[in-house]
């Protein structure tokens, strides 16, 4: 598989373990585990894997807080468990993972909600992690990064406000309706083969 294949593998199933783990609002180490054991990544596809999920996990207070900020009029628990997830993923990787231009981690994040959630998922994880990756590049603020490859230099936080506070909201594109997506099941090792 190209590297390229390994990370949207890795990117998926990220997405589906942090949906399964916040379906059950657990995010334990033990929940995670449970869903390793039964979805286990394959090795090529597991140290990106792992990256995603324990990063989003060290980071989802702030990510969340992000996603809020950026998404005008809709909270958290108004989106969709898949659209939720994918942007906490996208958001990770754009602002603490130096290696991934954000330009790819929008776009593979627009791909797998369109996979995952509903039509309108492509442009509403577009509006609102589009918007913030134009505030991360103006400087505007930053996430606190647990990853070793750490945050871009550039990044800083916006003259030292906390990243819950009022600052500008962006407009993004929004879907109308209440979200109801749910995640397609993966294959369970025994069904793989």
């Amino acid at each position: 598989m190209s590297v390229m294949g390994t990370r949207r593998k890795a990117r998926e199933l990220a997405m589906q373990a942090l949906f399964y783990m916040d379906m059950r609002s657990d995010f334990s180490e033990e929940t995670f585990g449970r869903f390793c054991a039964n979805f286990a990544p394959k090795p090529d596809v597991r140290p990106f894997f792992l990256r995603l999920v324990r990063g989003v996990l060290r980071s989802q207070t702030e990510l969340d807080a992000l996603i809020e900020r950026f998404s005008e009029n809709w909270s958290l628990g108004r989106m969709s468990g898949v659209d939720r997830n994918v942007m906490r993923i996208a958001v990770y990787e754009m602002v603490c993972c130096r290696d991934i231009p954000a330009k790819v981690s929008i776009n593979e994040a627009v791909d797998i909600g369109k996979k995952f959630g509903t039509e309108e998922s492509g442009a509403f994880i577009n509006g609102i992690v589009d918007s913030i990756r134009a505030a991360v590049e103006a400087g505007e603020l930053q996430l606190p990064c647990s990853d070793s490859r750490g945050a871009p230099s550039g990044v800083r936080r916006a003259r030292g406000r906390p990243l819950e506070s009022g600052g500008r909201k962006r407009n993004g594109r929004h879907r109308k309706g209440a979200p109801g997506a749910h995640a397609r099941p993966v294959e369970s090792k025994e069904e793989s083969g």
